[in-house]
């Protein structure tokens, strides 16, 4: 009975040590002097010797001061406001339970808390004009890239128009100063002038194309045969041309500034051979086409 209740005293006495000496490990204390690098709520990370770095929580009894005197003597207590970036500390600390280190006490010098109040005024002054220029040039970007949009839809619109012209002169041909987009021929009887109902529905449906031409215009040639005579046949080819022209006004609604004057040709530039009653009726005509000015088109 004696041996066990010895081994019970020595057993507790071990124990007793163990846990002081924890206790004492746990509060053992950490000394450190550097530069604040980084402060996130109630945490600062210092960096001192050789770029290393340490982490300090905050508490509510961490000893905030600022020591001022010439021998650094006096010290006044300040607000953990004053913990910023850039800021020269000397931090003492003891690791709690869970191993992570805790501030007992920061101390800096007034000059150095000036110094690193000036630094973060100028870096964010720099962030936000840093912040401006981004924001201008994302602006400048989006303008460009809107410009550089609406230029290419600009040249998709004139390789458009291009082909357009392209293919009306491959079909048509040109004159001098227009483009020939299209053109329909109307064809009358001998000694008639009435344009034949038939042609009114393809007359109305060039119409509607030629408003879709940038500057459209519309020109009408009237032509006779060689049958009768010559200031009949003059006469023949203007009443043909403006019956035409009558019609493109009224039922068309062309405007009169979209209509060159009406050309009456009488028996010139015959292209149906005049010995013959076929080619009469192939002279007996009026040539209406659609026409761009060269300078509109700008290709």
């Amino acid at each position: 009975m004696r041996l066990l209740g010895f081994l019970k005293i020595e057993f507790f006495a071990i124990l007793s040590i163990a846990i002081a000496f924890t206790a004492t490990g746990l509060a053992e204390t950490t000394k450190v002097e550097g530069l604040i690098v980084a402060r996130s709520g109630d945490e600062i990370i210092v960096q001192y010797t050789n770029g290393a770095e340490l982490a300090f929580l905050l508490t509510d009894t961490t000893k905030v001061s600022q020591v001022e005197g010439v021998f650094k003597a006096r010290r006044k207590e300040m607000s953990m406001a004053a913990l910023i970036p850039g800021l020269k500390v000397k931090v003492e600390g003891t690791y709690n339970e869970d191993r992570k280190l805790v501030a007992t006490s920061v101390k800096f010098k007034g000059d150095d808390l000036k110094n690193a109040e000036a630094a973060e005024a100028s870096s964010r002054t720099t962030r936000k004009e840093v912040e401006e220029q981004k924001a201008e040039l994302e602006r400048q970007a989006a303008a460009l890239k809107a410009q550089n949009e609406q230029l290419q839809l600009h040249e998709a619109q004139l390789a458009e128009q291009k082909a357009k012209i392209e293919e009306a002169i491959a079909r048509f041909g040109q004159l001098d100063d227009y483009y020939i987009f299209d053109e329909l021929t109307v064809y009358f009887d001998n000694g008639k002038v009435k344009v034949d109902p038939k042609y009114e529905a393809p007359l109305l449906a060039l119409v509607e194309k030629a408003k879709t031409i940038e500057g459209y215009v519309v020109e009408v040639k009237g032509y006779a045969s060689s049958a009768g005579s010559a200031s009949l046949n003059q006469k023949l080819s203007e009443d043909r041309a403006s019956n035409v022209t009558n019609l493109l006004l009224q039922k068309g609604h062309v405007p009169l500034t979209r209509l060159l004057a009406p050309g009456a040709l009488g028996e010139a530039h015959q292209i149906g051979n005049e010995k013959t009653a076929e080619g009469q009726a192939e002279n007996r005509r009026v040539v209406i086409r659609v026409l761009q000015n060269k300078a509109i088109a700008g290709v």
